[in-house]
């Protein structure tokens, strides 16, 4: 998917997990558990002890966890990835469809 992201907010936060690029962040620098809240989206991946921008308010581009439908409210998925919402908490809204498991999706990041 092409997209013109628009970042409003990008932390830099210290990795303490190994972090994948454009998959959810837990404030701690860790990946959230599935349904957990997130602190944002990291826009590049980095090893333990990195210093990671994560892309907290505005849009960023992510991975789709499963096929997501345009307009549908996300949540953190396994490993990150953002998947349609179910039981946890909303991280975000689909700008665009996603066909499947793997696909760049742009979200307008919640707060939660």
């Amino acid at each position: 998917m092409a997209s013109t992201a628009t970042n409003s907010l990008v932390l830099s936060v210290l990795a303490t997990a190994a972090l994948t690029a454009q998959r959810a962040v837990a404030i701690g620098g860790t990946v959230p558990s599935g349904a957990a809240t997130s602190l944002g989206i990291a826009m590049t991946g980095g090893a333990i002890g990195d210093y990671v921008p994560v892309v907290v308010s505005g849009t960023a581009v992510a991975t789709a966890g499963a096929a997501i439908a345009a307009g549908a409210a996300v949540e953190v998925g396994t490993t990150g990835k953002v998947v349609t919402k179910s039981a946890g908490i909303t991280i975000g809204r689909a700008l665009a469809a996603a066909a499947a498991d793997g696909d760049q999706v742009e979200i307008l990041l919640i707060g939660n």
